[in-house]
């Protein structure tokens, strides 16, 4: 059993395989996208995704646009966001749309894979409420 499934999206493609390989070895199913509509695409075919690590600014769709719809299309998915491009405007914005978390590139891979951790325990949590309150609201129906 994998300990997370992580999409992993920036345009830069060594980045993405570094990171794929080093995320793999902790025991990690790693997804892979670069850019904002593949991230797309990859969540609609793999619905077992709960973390995506997301690049700022990539080419087309930039990091906080691709948040917004990947939000709008898994809420419960949780969003990492991971720019060299940091501001703090930006990281206000990515919060108050819903990512997990911002870090800054290079990042600490101990530190990136800690706040994977946290963030699937997050989605688990959410994903557990929901069957709760989906079983709460049919036993409801059923009286």
């Amino acid at each position: 059993m994998t300990d997370a499934i992580v999409l992993l999206v920036d345009d830069e493609e060594g980045f993405v395989e570094a990171m794929s390989k080093r995320l793999s070895k902790r025991n990690m199913t790693v997804y892979k996208a670069f850019d904002g509509d593949q991230a797309l695409a990859r969540l609609a075919e793999h619905r077992d995704i709960q973390v995506v690590i997301l690049d700022m600014k990539m080419p087309g769709k930039d990091g906080l646009v691709v948040l917004q719809e990947i939000k709008e299309a898994a809420p419960m998915v949780e969003v990492i966001m991971l720019t060299g491009h940091a501001t703090v405007p930006t990281a206000v914005e990515g919060i108050q749309y819903g990512a997990y978390d911002y870090l800054m590139k290079p990042c600490d891979f101990n530190t990136l894979n800690e706040k994977i951790l946290e963030a699937v325990e997050l989605f688990k949590r959410h994903d557990e409420e929901a069957v709760e309150a989906r079983v709460g609201d049919i036993a409801q129906r059923m009286i």
